[in-house]
């Protein structure tokens, strides 16, 4: 019984998501034609611009103070380690596969980036109101659970976009440059001079980073989110019932409650995408599913036990249920806008996120409950 009950309280958040994601694909259908094509490219600038650095900045500067950060800092080693054995993981599924050169940097974005910060913010919360949940008082779970959201959330974009973007950005470069007309116009590195060469491929070097896209909006949030948390005195101005610039704060608030709602409609109109199809390699998606719901679910297991016995994570039943879940989430939505910006891979990462979220449905819920109760012999 407890078991059926651990995965009933597993269940009830993926259905939300699936709800809502079922409603954006009714309404990018054609013949309803209210999530449209364009009016989703729309929806997902006002969301990346405006909502999601205010949701993040918003948790943020709510949840995070300086002592938490100090118990927290195994999260963005966590989470770099995501990113590394997923990108491994990838490396090794592009050399079985032979993918176009232009899905590369997708297939490496997808295995090695999961969905870190939206899916938890809606996770988080809805675990905590379940009964059976063993993370304790709801109203506890609830604050704890939201501090763990907001810093994987920032964290997340942080590696998404430094990382990916630029993954892709290049794969997306190699494969123009790899074409006939790009091969046949000249060279302009022949008519540089010999001592100025190491000033070319330093120019070169920071253009290949653009290191621009550090500062993307999201992690702009985030900066300005883990500012106010942490210094007392910008705090008390603007977190509290009392504070004398609190009106900035729920004004900025208001705009990232729209956040996981828009985000989640733009999910289910992309997905249409997916149906009907792009030509991409079935072992590609098959590989891409195993990566993500079986090899780094197993992997996050064994570096959490690592952790534990060697006291680099305190055993917080809802600390750790966080970390093992940031290994078994479905890729991150925003690699799609990536591929957007770039015109690389539009079509294929549309049935990618299709079946990799189809397939999150059962995999989650079932890692979800697994990992409830493996928290719960922990402590």
């Amino acid at each position: 019984m407890a078991l059926l009950q651990l995965f009933i309280t597993a269940s009830i958040p993926v259905l939300k998501v699936l709800l809502i994601t079922a409603l954006g694909s009714y309404l990018a259908l054609e013949r309803v034609n209210i999530l449209g094509e364009e009016t989703r490219k729309n929806m997902n600038t006002v969301v990346f611009y405006v909502f999601s650095p205010a949701l993040i900045g918003t948790n943020l500067a709510q949840t995070i103070t300086y002592d938490s950060m100090i118990k927290l800092w195994f999260m963005p080693v966590n989470i770099l380690i995501t990113f590394i054995v997923g990108s491994v993981l990838g490396w090794i599924l592009i050399q079985l596969a032979r993918p176009p050169p232009h899905l590369r940097g997708l297939i490496l974005g997808c295995c090695a980036a999961g969905n870190l910060g939206n899916l938890l913010l809606i996770i988080i919360p809805a675990v905590c109101k379940e009964k059976g949940s063993p993370f304790g008082a709801p109203d506890v779970c609830h604050t704890y659970g939201m501090a763990y959201a907001s810093l994987s959330l920032a964290i997340g974009a942080i590696y998404l976009w430094s990382y990916v973007y630029n993954v892709v950005r290049i794969s997306s470069k190699r494969s123009t440059q790899d074409s006939p007309q790009s091969l046949e116009e000249p060279s302009e590195s022949n008519q540089i001079e010999p001592p100025s060469k190491s000033k070319n491929c330093i120019v070169r070097m920071c253009q290949m980073l653009n290191l621009k896209t550090i500062f993307a909006p999201s992690t702009t949030g985030a900066i300005v989110g883990f500012t106010i948390g942490v210094i007392p005195q910008i705090r008390k101005l603007m977190i509290g019932d009392d504070a004398p610039l609190r009106v900035i704060q729920d004004t900025t608030y208001l705009l990232g409650d729209g956040a996981i709602p828009a985000l989640t409609l733009i999910i289910g109109g992309n997905l249409l995408k997916g149906l009907r199809g792009s030509g991409i390699q079935k072992s590609i998606v098959v590989g891409i599913i195993f990566v993500r719901y079986m090899f780094l679910p197993l992997t996050g297991i064994l570096i959490i036990k690592g952790a534990l016995k060697f006291g680099l994570v305190h055993s917080d039943p809802l600390y750790l249920f966080v970390l093992l879940i940031q290994y078994t989430l479905p890729p991150a939505m925003n690699i799609g806008t990536i591929t957007q910006l770039f015109g690389a891979g539009e079509n294929e990462c549309s049935v990618i996120m299709l079946w990799t979220y189809v397939f999150a449905s059962v995999s989650l819920t079932l890692w979800s409950a697994f990992f409830m109760w493996f928290v719960a012999r922990q402590v």
